[in-house]
């Protein structure tokens, strides 16, 4: 049993050793085939995706270079309609400017040809003047000439008694047209400072701070308390208010709106006293607060501003005293101008806030912006002293107050030195420093020399006087009063 199983497992069978070998060699052609799939399916793949990322980054080409050249056909049509659009803007903003230049020159010309006219005017007067005193001191001469020749043929004893009494006579003649001609001088300078309004810095001052005082303890009072009569004065300042600011430099506009603002202050039926006082009062604050608001952005507004306040000065009764009182209040001692004193009319002196509120300071008001808005007003003020009106102004509003102001702030060194001084003379000179020249003549230019040294080397010489002190504000605004300063005599 043993043996059959050794030899069983010792046999050597032929076909199982084909079967195993065939298996072996089946699986071995499996795995080369499986191979050659798995590489052929790779590399159909990789294929397949090379042609796929091709195709997409050619239709993503295409597509770019589409949306450049609509964005490119954008750009042209948006630049096209920009040069259109800058082009008419440009057409619009010259035609604007030459409408405004083309009145300016007009109102100059007007002020020009009036000026010149009364130059002549008094010219020939003065001309006139000096003919008949010259014939009238000929003809004495020749009287007095006929008289000692009289007197020379008489005898000797009597020509020496009668010289001497000539002498005494010539004398006393002499010394009566010395009189006469004191008297008459005296009396042309008192004529001429009625005329032009002359009065005292005090004075000017005093007119404004008590008719402050007047109104805010008189109408405003009156008028707050009553309730009829602050429904009839809310309803005119609403009025007001709207009216300015539809200011335009154009003299249809300046026309209507001055008419309209007299028809609210006096309409058909006279408001009340005390309501009419108001209303000028707010007609005043209105105009004001533009110049403090438009006239710091753009100088030139400044202008239509003051022609109708020249307007309403002429034509509206007590309105030159209101506007004063209130110009005073907002804009301190400036318009006068005078250092504000250390007490207020009554005696009473001024605490620190007090002081601070009648130098025409807002609560939290800064040194820079206190002189930006008092120049504003100021070349308000400037303007209505120069402005063409029908009527006479009252003296504080005349172009003779132009020549006072200078004359004034150059006796004050404390306003010349401070920063507001040179802020408010550059307005001022700006304004209507050229034509001065003209009116004035060597006088004005004696006038802008002293300004112009106390901008470059100090008053009286003195480099620690310079006008506007120290400050950043006065240092800027004193270099521009040397530059309009050099304007107007031709340097620039």
């Amino acid at each position: 049993m043993l043996a059959s199983i050794r030899l069983r497992v010792a046999h050597h069978d032929v076909y199982e050793e084909w079967e195993q070998q065939t298996r072996k060699d089946a699986f071995v052609s499996a795995r080369h085939e499986h191979a050659a799939l798995s590489e052929h399916r790779r590399y159909n793949v990789e294929i397949s995706r090379t042609q796929m990322v091709n195709s997409q980054t050619a239709l993503h080409q295409r597509q770019l270079q589409d949306v450049q050249s609509k964005l490119s056909q954008f750009r042209g049509i948006q630049q096209q309609q920009e040069q259109k659009m800058r082009a008419a803007w440009n057409e619009r903003n010259g035609q604007l400017w030459k409408r405004i230049e083309s009145v300016i020159k007009l109102e100059e010309d007007k002020v020009k040809a009036r000026l010149e006219a009364e130059q002549r005017k008094r010219e020939e007067e003065d001309r006139k003047r000096r003919e008949e005193e010259r014939r009238m001191r000929e003809e004495q001469e020749r009287k007095l000439l006929e008289e000692q020749q009289k007197k020379q043929e008489k005898e000797k004893k009597q020509r020496q008694q009668e010289h001497d009494k000539a002498k005494q006579e010539e004398d006393q003649r002499r010394l009566k047209e010395e009189e006469a001609r004191k008297a008459a001088q005296d009396q042309a300078a008192d004529g001429a400072m009625q005329t032009i309004g002359t009065s005292t810095v005090a004075e000017d001052w005093k007119k404004g701070r008590e008719l402050l005082k007047k109104l805010k303890s008189g109408p405003m009072k009156t008028v707050k308390s009553d309730k009829q009569m602050k429904s009839i004065w809310s309803a005119g300042r609403r009025q007001i208010t709207p009216k300015i600011g539809q200011l335009t430099n154009d003299t249809e506009t300046i026309k209507r709106v001055s008419q309209q603002l007299i028809e609210i202050v006096k309409p058909p039926v006279p408001h009340p006293k005390p309501i009419y006082f108001a209303l000028l009062s707010s007609l005043s604050k209105a105009i004001l607060l533009q110049a403090e608001t438009e006239v710091t952005a753009e100088k030139r507004s400044a202008i239509p501003l003051a022609q109708v306040t020249a307007n309403l000065l002429c034509s509206v009764e007590r309105f030159c005293d209101v506007f004063w009182a209130k110009l005073c209040q907002r804009a301190g001692g400036w318009p006068v101008p005078l250092v504000i004193p250390a007490e207020d009319t009554d005696n009473t002196p001024f605490d620190e806030p007090a002081r601070r509120k009648v130098l025409g300071y807002r609560p939290h008001e800064s040194a820079a912006e206190y002189s930006t808005r008092v120049s504003g007003l100021m070349r308000v003020y400037f303007h209505i002293l120069t402005a063409s009106v029908d009527t006479a102004l009252d003296p504080r509003f005349r172009l003779p107050r132009y020549w006072t102001f200078f004359a004034r702030i150059l006796q004050q060194p404390q306003l010349l030195e401070a920063p507001v001084g040179p802020e408010v003379i550059f307005s001022a000179l700006d304004v209507y420093g050229a034509p001065a020249r003209e009116i004035w003549g060597a006088q004005w230019v004696k006038l802008l020399s002293v300004l112009y040294e106390g901008a470059t080397t100090g008053l009286l010489g003195d480099p620690s006087r310079l006008i506007g002190g120290k400050s950043a504000e006065g240092i800027a605004a004193r270099v521009r009063v040397q530059l309009e300063i050099e304007r107007i005599m031709g340097v620039l």
